[in-house]
């Protein structure tokens, strides 16, 4: 059975729930660094949670090669929930929820990817003065 075959949750609610338990285990908000891995991994700063970031990155492309070659497509699915999980945390401790990012994704919506970097290339010349 497929990962998409059973009942799929909403995602914008699990995102969100998973976004407010991230939240709560901020120092600030009481997590505690030696009871909870994602308070601790706030606690340790940005270069903890970015090297867990480049981590998963790296075992989620491997999954993907690996399902290139016959492997478990599951394994693939594991790896990037890890890698959005890690990104969430990034997310959480630069002020950012998931919503900013569905939000940046539903603004290219209907763009192709070429013109969406266009679009970025413009701007970012525009902004430079050049």
């Amino acid at each position: 059975m497929s990962a998409t075959s059973h009942m799929i949750p909403s995602t914008d609610d699990t995102l969100t729930r998973l976004a407010a338990i991230i939240e709560s285990r901020k120092v600030a908000n009481g997590g505690d660094p030696e009871k909870s891995y994602v308070a601790r991994l706030l606690h340790k700063g940005p270069d903890a949670f970015l090297k867990k970031i480049g981590e998963e990155a790296t075992e989620t492309v491997m999954a993907a090669k690996d399902v290139d070659h016959g492997g478990d497509a599951a394994k693939l699915v594991y790896e990037v929930a890890d890698l959005w999980f890690h990104s969430m945390i990034a997310l959480a401790h630069y002020g950012l929820s998931p919503a900013d990012v569905v939000n940046e994704l539903a603004r290219r919506e209907g763009l192709s990817g070429l013109e969406e970097k266009a679009l970025r290339k413009a701007t970012e010349r525009e902004r430079l003065g050049e």
